[in-house]
């Protein structure tokens, strides 16, 4: 079978759901491509021979005008400076700064940084939190990998979702060893107890954050703290780890060929290498199977 498109991001999803004795939510992760934005079922299972081909050709997410080079994971470089989704405050949250009058673009402002969001733990190659939009549940754990994942927070915004981050994150890591990730599966860990243990730490500084946020009330800016959440355990699609992670570049290698092995977060897992086919958003790529 040959598919050819241009690459989006792969879309996950959660199978057979489960509830353990423990309250915890378990759950299969499967995948389809996403190829000129139409969902796909994967065109080949574990096991396989694949072969990915990338035409040379990268069209811009946004405009979908041709470009040389791909900024931001699939933009031409006038919509990486132009485009409120490429603004820096997509990677650092807390520097958020539409109160100050100098966001972008305000429909994206209301459709994305001011919906409700959750600060989150997860555990990915190790012990993790994050944010994300109550909507991207559980998407943005399945894309990091995430084997387990505690939402411990809902808030009003994105900025303030950031604070929050980066107050947790002087005691735990806000990112995620990719490498690690794609060795095996993380230590389980009790997000549970570690979540009590972080709110009674940062209990002073939370209460400091709420009375900095509730004084601008145009933007109705409350914090919940999520007491009755369950964990959720994800089991990804992996028949084999590699013991060395080699990383495929279509860059410099547009053909790459390998038995898939396993697919975890956004990468395919080869016998011959791992490729993240979130980097390749926006590239035209052929897939054989």
């Amino acid at each position: 079978m040959e598919l050819q498109g241009i690459c989006h991001k792969m879309h996950v999803g959660l199978k057979d759901l489960s509830v353990t004795d423990q309250q915890i939510q378990r759950a299969n992760v499967e995948y389809k491509l996403i190829l000129d934005r139409a969902e796909i079922d994967l065109p080949f299972n574990l096991g396989q021979e694949i072969e990915i081909e990338w035409t040379g050709n990268i069209y811009c997410v946004s405009c979908g005008n041709k470009t040389s080079k791909s900024f931001s994971q699939g933009h031409c470089f006038k919509c990486f400076k132009t485009n409120a989704s490429c603004d820096m405050c997509i990677m650092k949250p807390e520097t958020c700064h539409y109160h100050l009058g100098t966001c972008r673009e305000d429909e994206f402002a209301q459709n994305v940084c001011f919906q409700p969001h959750i600060v989150y733990l997860a555990n990915s190659s190790a012990l993790k939190v994050g944010i994300t939009r109550t909507s991207q549940m559980p998407t943005r754990w399945l894309d990091q990998g995430a084997s387990q994942a505690l939402p411990i927070m809902k808030v009003g915004s994105r900025r303030l979702s950031g604070k929050l981050e980066v107050m947790f994150g002087t005691q735990v890591a806000d990112k995620t060893d990719w490498r690690k990730l794609l060795k095996g599966e993380a230590e389980p860990l009790n997000l549970i107890e570690v979540r009590e243990q972080l709110l009674e730490e940062f209990a002073p500084k939370i209460q400091s954050i709420r009375e900095e946020f509730n004084q601008n009330l145009e933007f109705n800016e409350n914090i919940e703290v999520l007491e009755d959440e369950f964990a959720r355990e994800f089991i990804y699609p992996v028949e084999q780890y590699p013991e060395k992670i080699k990383s495929h570049n279509l860059d410099k290698t547009p053909v790459i060929r390998g038995k898939l092995q396993g697919i975890k977060g956004q990468y395919l897992i080869l016998d011959t290498g791992v490729i993240n086919m979130r980097k390749y958003t926006g590239y035209q790529l052929i897939i054989r199977a």
